[in-house]
């Protein structure tokens, strides 16, 4: 067929392949703290296996190691990098504070 009469066809995207992020070289484990510290959100949670790009094994591995790593303290349950600050007077106890003086 010419390539004149051929019907308009969608060209195809060229996607970059990203890499996967763990490398076959990697043992998934609780004391790779390099590797489990990728995986976990800046407030201290496990991330999504689509937000990593894991296989459905590799990441219940990484869900088991961080929990176990947790558990040994190696891990915090919760991020507390952020302390919330109290203010000094809230707008409830703002009203109530006055009121008493």
């Amino acid at each position: 067929m010419d390539k004149s009469k051929r019907p308009l066809l969608k060209s195809k995207r060229s996607f970059r392949r990203r890499l996967p992020p763990i490398q076959s070289g990697d043992r998934i484990d609780y004391r790779n703290m390099s590797l489990i510290s990728r995986f976990i959100s800046e407030q201290g949670k496990i991330l999504s296996r689509r937000v990593n790009r894991l296989t459905l094994k590799q990441q219940r591995l990484i869900t088991i190691a961080i929990k176990q790593a947790r558990i040994l303290s190696l891990l915090p349950f919760l991020n507390n990098e952020k302390q919330f600050e109290r203010t000094e007077s809230t707008t409830r106890t703002a009203g109530l504070r006055s009121r008493n003086k």
